[in-house]
């Protein structure tokens, strides 16, 4: 499996996004159990919103050995809780009998070549009735040199997310999140062009266009948005009776 490929300027962009975290944390935050998987934890942003005192453990796996550290710095300085464990490696490293409630991919699975392979792997590590979480960026239309420049293989709509997860888990939520924001990717593919956001551009769209898009998409039943949100939940086997 290839690297996660990012780059520092994203990720910190992004880590401002404090508006656009709240809106998907709200619509996640039910499905996060005592025991938490996060690939791909970057530096740690998404962490620091997700996780809390109601999980045991939350492992951060994270490829990338210099984000290990400033992962680490954050569970020291008391910025995480003390309930994370940072990991260098990927899904293929962990040990077979490490299960969780909860998988989660925050804006990752889009970096990952052959993400069948990834999902099917780390299903394996889903407890039954535990819950796989993917968040991505959505309709490969929207593609842009910004896509490209910070590594993204593909964008997702429903049908080619869900083709990427593995059978033996029923599907819980599928929506597209964002609706206001497409408009801006929009231009952003056909009049800007640009690799990279602006820091004034992204602070226009966390603090104007995701609050409006907070009201838009239920209106719209979750039907149009520049992200797609799926949740799946591992079935339990029947019991066979002897």
């Amino acid at each position: 499996m290839s690297n996660l490929s990012y780059t520092g300027s994203e990720l910190e962009l992004f880590e401002r996004a404090e508006n656009w975290k709240a809106y998907y944390q709200n619509l996640i935050k039910a499905y996060l159990g005592r025991e938490v998987l996060e690939v791909g934890a970057g530096i740690g942003a998404t962490t620091r919103m997700l996780c809390s005192q109601k999980q045991t453990r939350w492992l951060c796996l994270e490829p990338d050995p210099g984000m290990r550290y400033q992962l680490r710095f954050l569970i020291t300085n008391r910025e995480l809780p003390s309930n994370c464990q940072v990991r260098v490696g990927f899904v293929m490293d962990l040990q077979p009998e490490e299960t969780f409630d909860t998988i989660i991919y925050i804006d990752v699975l889009e970096h990952i070549a052959n993400d069948r392979e990834e999902l099917k792997a780390s299903c394996s590590h889903l407890k039954p009735g535990g819950f796989l979480v993917v968040l991505s960026p959505a309709h490969q239309s929207l593609y842009t040199p910004f896509d490209e420049a910070i590594g993204h293989h593909r964008r997702y709509n429903k049908h080619t997310l869900s083709a990427a997860v593995p059978e033996g888990l029923e599907r819980i939520e599928l929506k597209y999140l964002d609706s206001v924001g497409a408009i801006a990717s929009l231009g952003n593919r056909f009049v800007l062009k640009s690799s990279l956001p602006s820091a004034r551009q992204l602070s226009v769209w966390d603090k104007l266009m995701i609050p409006l898009s907070r009201v838009v998409d239920p209106l719209l039943g979750y039907r149009a948005g520049k992200s797609v949100l799926g949740v799946w939940r591992k079935t339990i086997a029947p019991t066979v009776a002897v």
